[in-house]
């Protein structure tokens, strides 16, 4: 691992806990990848096999998948209120007028975003607070697809549905602070997702839970997650910054902050 130049007030505790983080967050990404790839050679040998039976194996796979692979046919993409790019299918936070973009494609049952999340959380927070970076949140379903259930696509819902209500950001970190374990599929119950909702000042209204309840912006996270697979993206979390995919495993704090501050001058 590189070293690390930290300042004098920063304890050597702080420092093993940031190296551990990074550790975890390396093998939750490679964990997450062997998991699809797992995925990708039963699908491919499964319609090898059985083309007879291909409508079979499209359904069967189709419910281990949490049935969100790309199916959008259930009715019109209800973006959330502000969603930003040509899609609508990013949620943005920071100013329009920051220099730099940081996108993040995201799972809210994925052990690695969480560990992403809690070490770049404050950073994050205070290059949008300043002005100095714009975040654009993409929100995917590749956790339910791996090990089947809902928890991924119920989550991101709700993550909608605050945005809907101007909380999307505290509910966002709510999320994450809470997660459970990856094979408990917690998240599906709406009932949880709106307890959660009760730690977000305000959020918890009639129009939030009647908006987690229906699953309003299902679609909208369904298509989400197919422009994640038609952009054959690796995992999550995938960050990217300005256009430049980050490597996670040599990133740092001070080094988005520097790389930031850099793309300013």
């Amino acid at each position: 691992m590189p070293p690390r130049f930290v300042g004098a007030g920063v304890s050597e505790k702080n420092r093993e806990g940031k190296r551990t983080a990074r550790e975890r967050l390396a093998v939750e990404r490679e964990k997450q990848k062997a998991a699809e790839k797992r995925r990708r050679t039963l699908i491919v040998g499964a319609t090898v096999v059985c083309v007879l039976g291909l409508a079979a194996v499209i359904g069967v796979v189709a419910a281990n998948s949490g049935g969100d692979d790309s199916d959008t046919s259930s009715g019109p993409v209800a973006a959330p209120k502000g969603a930003a790019g040509s899609d609508k299918l990013a949620i943005p936070v920071g100013e329009d007028s920051a220099k730099s973009t940081l996108t993040i494609w995201e799972d809210f049952r994925c052990p690695a975003c969480k560990s992403f999340e809690d070490m770049y959380r404050s950073t994050i927070h205070e290059l949008a607070d300043s002005g100095q970076l714009k975040v654009e949140y993409h929100l995917v379903t590749l956790i339910d697809a791996n090990m089947s259930g809902t928890g991924s696509l119920r989550a991101a819902n709700a993550a909608g549905c605050a945005q809907d209500a101007g909380k999307f950001r505290d509910y966002h970190d709510v999320l994450y602070e809470n997660q459970p374990e990856e094979t408990d599929d917690a998240f599906a119950s709406n009932g949880k997702l709106i307890d959660l909702a009760g730690k977000v000042d305000g959020l918890v209204t009639d129009t939030f839970k009647s908006c987690v309840n229906d699953g309003t912006h299902d679609s909208w996270v369904q298509q989400s997650y197919k422009k994640f697979q038609d952009d054959k993206l690796s995992g999550t979390p995938t960050v990217i910054l300005n256009g430049k995919t980050l490597d996670l495993n040599s990133l740092t704090p001070d080094k988005l902050k520097q790389q930031v501050a850099d793309a300013a001058k």
